[in-house]
């Protein structure tokens, strides 16, 4: 096995080496800047390609969302107020979240209004 390894190499290298010494060195540098840099651009070409594709996707979608939503009323304050079942319960469970959250105690917390996002 050690005997092919060394009769493969003693033939090969003279061919390496002889092509080796007619290419010039600032012409290995510029071929290797250059296929870098069309790699480069390519790359640039296809993330451009893709944010299009993306943003006609996200328009179609959200037309199509816009269109299958059903109109909101405005509602007053007042009246949602109303809507909301157990606000005392609510108003206790957000309290507690914030406290946790903030790492203070429950008291120290005052929740002056609730409003719907």
């Amino acid at each position: 096995m050690e005997g092919v390894l060394q009769s493969a190499v003693e033939t090969v290298a003279p061919a390496v080496q002889a092509a080796g010494s007619d290419i010039p060195t600032w012409f290995v540098v510029v071929m290797g800047m250059g296929i870098v840099f069309i790699g480069l651009i390519c790359l640039i070409a296809l993330i451009t390609a893709m944010g299009a594709i993306m943003k006609r996707v996200n328009a179609k979608q959200e037309a199509a969302r816009m269109s299958a939503a059903p109109a909101r009323s405005a509602v007053p304050a007042a009246a949602s107020a109303e809507t909301i079942p157990n606000r005392g319960e609510l108003v206790a469970a957000i309290s507690v979240a914030l406290a946790e959250e903030l790492g203070k105690d429950v008291k120290a917390i005052r929740i002056h209004s609730i409003k719907r996002v």
